[in-house]
Order: structure tokens, then sequence, then C-alpha cells
């Protein structure tokens, strides 16, 4: 259990949302929400539109904590405990969610949304305690990547028709939670890719845009 606050007048919860990235790490909360509102329904493309942009605000609130002076040690504290618990719902639940509507809610997609989460949770519970490998290197493969593939994936359904793609997008997600948790280093995308993202952000969005208007 955490230490109580050591001020005579402990900081308010709401407090911490004031906070800059935080703030940003609440749009892309916000960003998978309206993502599982339209995995429920059957609409991936906005699907796909709100995960990617999950993904860049995952990504932007790191970059602005980094920079921004004058954050308290408890600013920093709760900032990665924000970003940690908004990665489950936006890496984790989002994508067990995704599988569970594509598969029209059958049974046999329990398992696979059960260890998408379960894995996301180690992972994340993980990288809590143990951090990085080093400046630039991850244990395992980092949840984001899971969607950056998936959303570069998802533009081929209809070319091979739901019910194959359903088998390919069952196994593409066991596989990517495989690497989540398995023993291999990989790298941590920082510095030029952070611009690499933001185009293909506003690439996946313009596809998958033109994908909603058509419908």
């Amino acid at each position: 259990m955490a230490a109580p606050h050591s001020s005579d007048s402990p900081l308010s919860i709401l407090s911490f949302a004031k906070d800059l990235p935080n703030i940003c790490s609440l749009a892309g909360l916000l960003c998978a929400v309206i993502a599982i509102y339209y995995a429920i329904l059957g609409i991936f493309p906005a699907v796909m539109i709100g995960l990617i942009w999950a993904v860049l605000f995952d990504w932007t609130d790191g970059i602005i904590a980094r920079r921004l002076k004058g954050r308290s040690d408890e600013q920093r504290e709760f900032g990665g405990q924000l970003d940690s618990l908004i990665d489950i719902v936006s890496f984790g639940i989002c994508p067990a969610i995704v599988l569970l509507s594509y598969g029209h809610f059958s049974p046999w997609f329990l398992p696979g949304a059960f260890i998408i989460v379960a894995t996301g949770v180690l992972r994340l519970s993980y990288f809590n305690v143990f951090g990085l490998v080093d400046e630039s290197t991850y244990m395992g493969l980092a949840l984001d990547n899971n969607i950056i593939i998936l959303t570069a994936v998802f533009p081929f359904a209809g070319l091979v028709g739901q019910s194959v793609f359903t088998v390919v997008l069952y196994i593409l997600l066991m596989v990517l939670t495989a690497f989540n948790v398995a023993p291999v280093k990989t790298p941590k995308f920082a510095g030029r890719w952070y611009y690499a993202l933001i185009l293909y952000t506003m690439v996946i969005t313009v596809i998958y845009g033109r994908q909603l208007v058509q419908m």
C-alpha cells in the first residue's frame, strides 16, 4: 500500500487531471473508449482510427512529460500509473473486444480475448517492476506495436473475406501476444520514429475515413 501524502493538505485526485501529460493520456483513453464503442457496433474502420490515435496520444504524453519542467515527483509517479492503467484499456481490453466482435461474440473467441488481456496485464506489471532492459530496449514486444500492426493488416479484410480474415485475425493476435511476453529484446521506438508515427496515423485515418464514408 502506498504511503500517505506527507503534506498537511493532500493533493486532490482531480488536481492531477490538470497536468498536461495526463490530459494527453486521458485523450488517448477517450480514443480507446470510442474504439470499444464502435467495436461493439461492428464498425471496424472507426475502431482502427480510434486505436491508432490512442497509440499517438500514448507516445505524446511521454514526450510532454519528459520535456515539461517543474513537475513534482508525485506528478511523475501518478502519470506513470495513469499511463499504465490506460494502456490496459487501449491495448488490452480494446483489442480483445475487437476480436470478440469480429467473431460475432462466439464463445470460441473468449479464450483469445482472455489471452490478450492477460498478457497485457502481465507485460505491463513486468515493465512497472523492471522497466527497460536499457534506455532503448524492451523485454518483449511493446503493446502499442500490436495496434500498429493490427491497423496495417485490417485493410486486407475485404480482400480475403470475413471468414478467412477471422482466422487470420485470431492467429495474428495470438502471435503478437506471444511476443508481448516472450524473453526477447525489442527496440524502443523514439526520436524520429515519433514523426513516422504521426505520418502513419494521418495515413491510417484517411484510409479508414474513406471506408467510413463509403459505408
